[in-house]
Parts: structure tokens; C-alpha cells; sequence
């Protein structure tokens, strides 16, 4: 009887071959829907599919250690894609996504600093002479500044153009603006003779200087356009309430954030926005995001009761929250923000509702934030994976 249903059982099996292929497409289908909806509902669904698709799992309550590196206090991090770019003043170095070591180099730097922009990343010496910039393959480009003339500044803009800030013999500082392909030669530079410059970001066709000069007895930037290769500025407006510390974009619209305001303008000159600190103090910033510049504002000069607040292009405050607690640090990229607490993390969408939170983030000390929702807890010498 027994070997009668089993041969009864093999038969039903061949008779309707496509149940299983059928089921498997009932529940993709139930998959994507509850994907497609979440999708439509805050735009995260589709990041779900990717981590989903690409690690095997879309959630993980623990972190993994994907990369080992040297510990250095004066690390610094930079994510492209999924390569990681460590920076210490000694060494520069691109692993792979498997934590293998793609390309490294030894450096002497004694103020490294490392930006990135449009899947690349650029590595100086604040003060210094040599520059770097690497994609996930490696190295792109290698420039040596004459010793009279040290960097001062680098930026990549989200299409990966690079733009350097430098001293120069007989003038106030200057900005050299290199091509797509990164060559050795520049394809525009700006020199100021009036005014010195402390830093440049491309957008388009149009440089935007950050020169610095004195009104009334205080310290005032001004931003100077060109648009390239034009030899004359084509505008220029004042950032007013403080000198600026970073400059970047937002969906069209250069953005420059200084100690006690978030200005918003366009390439024409024209301020569409800008966002008062209020008289709390800037702790930290990250203009990563898409569509939205993250602030972390202290009420005090030291202490952790503040503000988180995200600023649209607009200079509209998107979301704020409270915070009174100890922030480690913060990573903006895509729709999502990291904020890394003493004992745990939370990631935030651009309106700073939460979207998911790791308890227990050992001894990590920096974080990085990743386009497709995931993050990267940095420690010493390893990061792990977190994947909301």
C-alpha cells in the first residue's frame, strides 16, 4: 500500500509540474507588493528589494565585520558604494567589498582630510602638498602642490568633478577646477587678488569661490561665480551671520553652511533660502543626503542637549528632534540619516522619523551611512555592516 501512494504521490507530482513554480510566484508576488506599497508609502521599499537582493537578507539585528584595517586615531573614512577609502597620516588605502585590499599607498600627511562625490573620493593634506583622488578601482589621479602653494581645501561634486582650493604666489588663493577624466592639467582656474579664497564646489557649468573678507569690522563670505571657461564672475552673493564652513548642493541649488546659518542660492546669485541657527551652535553637518542637509545644533558651547534639525533647498526645516543624549557622530546619504549615540544607533529618513535603531554598537566611533539604507559602524581597526 505503501509503495502504491508513494508511486501515486510521484505521478501527481509529474501531472502538475508548474505548482511549485507557481507558488514561487504567489509569494514574489506577495513580496513585491508589500515592497511596491512601501515603496509608494515613504520611497524605502525599493531599497529593501536591494539589500534583499544583493546580501541574501533585507534585515539583520547585529552588525558584521566586513572590513579590517589599521587602527590610527586620525583615521578618516569615505564610502564608495561598496569599496571603503581609510585615510590615516600615514597611508591611503581602497578595500574592496569582500575586505580585500583593492589599492593603498604610503603617505606623509600631518592634517589629512578625505571628502567624497560622485563615486570617488579625494584625499589632501590640509596645509600640505599632496593630493589623491580614487574610485573603487583606485587611484585616478596624483597631484604634488609646489611648497609655496599647499592645499588648503578639495571637493568633489555629485557628477565626481574635482575642485582645489590653494594658496598662490602674488595672489590671495586661487581654485583650480580639473575635468571629468581627472588629468594633471586644469581645465579652468580661478585666482583672487582681492579676497582670500577658502574653498570651491562646481555645479554645472558654474564655480562657486568661497572668498573671505571684512564688513563693517567682521568677517563676511562671499560666494563668486563663474561660469567656465569665463574669464569675468558672472555674480556673487554674501553669506551673512558667519564665515562658511563647507559648501555643497542640493537638487540644483548650491547650499554653504556656516557657524550660525544654512544659506541656499542659485547659480545666478539669487538666495532662495536660509535656515537660522538661532543661537544654538553648530555641533556637526552633513550635506550627503538627497534633497536635505543634516545639523546637529547644541544649545551650549560644549554638553549634549541640542537639536537635530534636516534643511531642505529651500532653507525649510524638513524635521527636527531633541537630543539629550551623547552623538558620536552623524552620516547622511540617499533618503536616510545615521546618528551614532554612545550606546546605540538610529537611522532617521529625511524628516527624522526613526526607521530603525541597533542597540549595543560596541566600541565604534564613526559611521557611515549608505545610499541603500545600510551602514557601516567603524571601530579602531574593523567596520561592521548594519542592515536596517
Amino acid at each position: 500500500m505503501s509503495e502504491k501512494r508513494v508511486d501515486k504521490s510521484k505521478e501527481a507530482e509529474k501531472r502538475h509540474p508548474v505548482r511549485g513554480v507557481l507558488s514561487f510566484g504567489l509569494m514574489l508576488a506577495a513580496v513585491l507588493l508589500v515592497v511596491l506599497f512601501a515603496a509608494y508609502r515613504d520611497g524605502t521599499g525599493f531599497d529593501i528589494l536591494r539589500r534583499y537582493l544583493h546580501y541574501g537578507r533585507a534585515e539583520q539585528v547585529g552588525g558584521e565585520t566586513v572590513y579590517h584595517y589599521e587602527a590610527a586615531s586620525r583615521n578618516r573614512f569615505a564610502v564608495l558604494g561598496e569599496a571603503l577609502v581609510v585615510l590615516s597620516d600615514a597611508s591611503l588605502s581602497v578595500l574592496g567589498s569582500g575586505g580585500e585590499e583593492v589599492w593603498s599607498t604610503p603617505v606623509t600627511m600631518t592634517s589629512p582630510a578625505l571628502v567624497s562625490g560622485g563615486g570617488r573620493a579625494v584625499a589632501y593634506d590640509v596645509g600640505g602638498t599632496a593630493l589623491y583622488v580614487v574610485d573603487q578601482t583606485g587611484l585616478l589621479l596624483a597631484l604634488t602642490a609646489d611648497e609655496e602653494e599647499p592645499y588648503i581645501s578639495a571637493t568633489l561634486n555629485k557628477n565626481g568633478q574635482l575642485a582645489v582650493t590653494a594658496q598662490k604666489r602674488g595672489y590671495k588663493g586661487s581654485v583650480k577646477v580639473y575635468g571629468r577624466t581627472p588629468g594633471p592639467e586644469p581645465v579652468f582656474e580661478f585666482k583672487s587678488s582681492q579676497r582670500f579664497v577658502s574653498d570651491g564646489y562646481v555645479l554645472g557649468d558654474t564655480l562657486a569661490a568661497v572668498t573671505l573678507g571684512q564688513e563693517n569690522g567682521v568677517f563676511v563670505s562671499n560666494i563668486v561665480l563663474y561660469r567656465m571657461p569665463g574669464e569675468d564672475p558672472a555674480a556673487n552673493y554674501s553669506v551673512t551671520g558667519g564665515l562658511v564652513a563647507a559648501i555643497g548642493e542640493q537638487e540644483g541649488r548650491l547650499v554653504t553652511v556656516s557657524d550660525s546659518v544654512l544659506t541656499c542660492a542659485g547659480t545666478g546669485g539669487e538666495i532662495s533660502g536660509s535656515y537660522s541657527y538661532g543661537g544654538s551652535y553648530l555641533r556637526d553637518y552633513d550635506l550627503g543626503g538627497t534633497g536635505f542637509t543634516a545639523l546637529l545644533l547644541n544649545r551650549y558651547r560644549s554638553g549634549s542637549v541640542g537639536r537635530l534639525v534636516t534643511v531642505d533647498k529651500n532653507g525649510e526645516e524638513l524635521g527636527s528632534l531633541d537630543i539629550r543624549e551623547e552623538v558620536l557622530n552623524i552620516s547622511a546619504s540617499g533618503r536616510y540619516l545615521a546618528v551614532l549615540y554612545a550606546d546605540h544607533l538610529s537611522v532617521y529618513n529625511q524628516d527624522l522619523q526613526a526607521y530603525a535603531t541597533l542597540q549595543g554598537t560596541g566600541d565604534a566611533r564613526d559611521v557611515l551611512m549608505r545610499s541603500d539604507g545600510s551602514v557601516l559602524l567603524l571601530s579602531g581597526g574593523s567596520a561592521s555592516l548594519f542592515l536596517p
